[in-house]
């Protein structure tokens, strides 16, 4: 509290450190809305940006991580609807899908096996695409979902539902095996 009473008087020392405290969590949570280093940058400073500029707005009601975090989201979330509206996603075709062997995907390293899943949700609508990453990659409750994109506990559940239907369906196009 003490570094954001000093950030809002116009502490840079202060508001450095409290950049420096959470920008850790904060890539590894952007990481997850795109696997491009320079948009990763970008959307590290957007998230900084608001946050100097909504900082008067914290009340302390809840950890000031998962404030940040509930930015981040925004930010990622916005970033993933103007790359649909530009329809920037490079996602990989059924056919390219296709090529790809159940032997190659148990044998692929956990960066690469992490790239080819970014691909596969870029298919994805990114509503579809933000309720599956909060749920299953950051593995967050219905309620924390719903507290990080402002969304009810009820819209969480049926968005999660479709998106997993949606996401099954791509992989039985690309002729993948699911387990559910």
């Amino acid at each position: 509290m003490e570094d954001i009473r000093g950030s809002l008087e116009g502490d840079g020392d202060a508001y450095a450190r409290l950049v420096g405290r959470h920008q850790e969590k904060v890539a590894s949570q952007l990481w997850r809305f795109t696997r491009d280093k320079i948009h990763h940058e970008e959307l590290m400073q957007d998230v900084f940006v608001e946050v100097f500029f909504s900082l008067k707005t914290y009340r302390g009601k809840a950890p000031f991580e998962h404030w940040i975090a509930k930015i981040a989201t925004r930010v990622g979330y916005r970033y993933w609807k103007r790359r649909a509206r530009e329809r920037l996603n490079p996602s990989m075709s059924i056919q390219e899908w296709r090529q790809i062997s159940d032997e190659e995907v148990e044998a692929m390293a956990p960066s690469a096996s992490a790239d080819l899943l970014h691909k596969l949700l870029d298919r994805l609508p990114p509503r579809d695409r933000l309720v599956l990453m909060l749920r299953y990659l950051e593995d967050l409750s219905v309620e924390q979902t719903a507290d990080r994109t402002g969304w009810t506990r009820t819209m969480v559940k049926v968005q999660a539902w479709r998106a997993r239907k949606k996401l099954k369906r791509l992989f039985q196009e690309a002729g993948l095996e699911t387990s559910q």
